[in-house]
């Protein structure tokens, strides 16, 4: 057994991850539900494919049995992440996504005994929000003496891919939450906070991120506290029918994504690092390719992880042009 399957392999960033992997020399397997579509992309990357839906149960353990690590890009991870899950420890192989839904990190952790028992290595957001604002998370807590409360916040610029839009759309957390001496609880949706990006102070709004289970799983920090600022058109009003795949080659390019992390330590130093990468869209699929070929030469660690643990806390940066800053 060996080799990577991407699953989702069509969508908009699903083909960026495979010509990616096709171009690392990785020589995926492309998996789909649609044989023609699949089969026209397989043809083009010249890589091979296998059509399943995962409805059908003998043929996701099938095709995961034949692969050491998937990749799955086909959201809404809301239907997608369980199946692929739960297959991917019965074949005994390691999962990895590209996920930025709640619940599809509770079901991971949810699933931490059974996948390390099984030898199994669960990755959810291996590339995107969730690797970057892991690897910022806990470049910033390595700054103070024992970390007790952490302010994140996320600029999202530019527009969003249909993919994106219809998963947020089904995955819309009506509570605000944030994580309170370790646990989740309900945060006010109307307590601002002001960050820098490199642009001048922006208010941002609290909202529910994954990463208030991943950053609390990976360095322990007991309160987080997760925000977004977005500009351009990143949330668009319109009809998900009527988007397009997703933002251009030159719009990735003109809109950059920014983060910035507060820490504060057990004596109350408050510290400030900040991280300027590229379009989320050109990020994530290169992050995650680059995540499944480190996992396929050997750094394992089975059960639920995260980016920054598994990669060490550097991952972040060796993906384009990202950079981590103290302030």
């Amino acid at each position: 057994m060996g080799g990577l399957l991407i699953y989702g392999a069509t969508g908009y960033t699903g083909a960026m991850a495979a010509e990616h992997a096709r171009d690392l020399g990785l020589n995926p397997v492309l998996g789909g539900r649609s044989g023609d579509t699949i089969a026209a992309l397989a043809e083009r990357l010249d890589c091979r494919y296998t059509v399943f839906d995962i409805d059908d149960r003998p043929a996701v353990d099938g095709a995961l049995s034949e692969v050491e690590v998937l990749l799955n890009c086909a959201g809404p991870y809301l239907r997608t992440a369980r199946p692929l899950i739960e297959a991917a420890i019965r074949a005994g192989t390691h999962y990895l996504d590209i996920a930025a839904e709640l619940d599809g990190f509770r079901l991971a952790e949810t699933l931490d005994a059974t996948a390390t028992a099984a030898g199994v290595m669960l990755v959810p957001g291996s590339g995107g929000s969730v690797a970057m604002l892991g690897c910022l998370a806990a470049h910033t807590a390595a700054r103070v003496e024992a970390p007790q409360r952490l302010r994140i916040a996320l600029h999202v610029a530019g527009s969003m891919s249909r993919g994106s839009a219809i998963s947020a759309s089904e995955n819309v957390t009506t509570e605000t939450l944030h994580r309170v001496d370790g646990n989740l609880a309900t945060a006010d949706s109307t307590a601002l906070w002001q960050f820098d990006f490199g642009f001048g102070d922006v208010v941002c709004t609290p909202i529910t991120l994954p990463d208030l289970i991943t950053i609390g799983w990976a360095t322990g920090i007991p309160n987080v506290d997760t925000y977004v600022y977005a500009s351009g058109d990143a949330f668009s009003d319109g009809a998900l029918a009527d988007l397009p795949d997703g933002p251009s080659a030159e719009q990735r390019a003109a809109d950059r994504y920014h983060a910035v992390a507060e820490v504060t330590g057990r004596d109350g130093q408050v510290v400030c690092s900040r991280l300027d990468t590229v379009n989320g869209y050109t990020f994530t699929p290169l992050a995650a390719v680059h995540a499944a070929r480190r996992v396929l030469a050997g750094e394992v660690r089975p059960g639920f992880r995260t980016p920054a643990e598994v990669f060490d806390v550097g991952f972040a940066e060796t993906i384009a042009d990202t950079h981590i800053t103290d302030h």
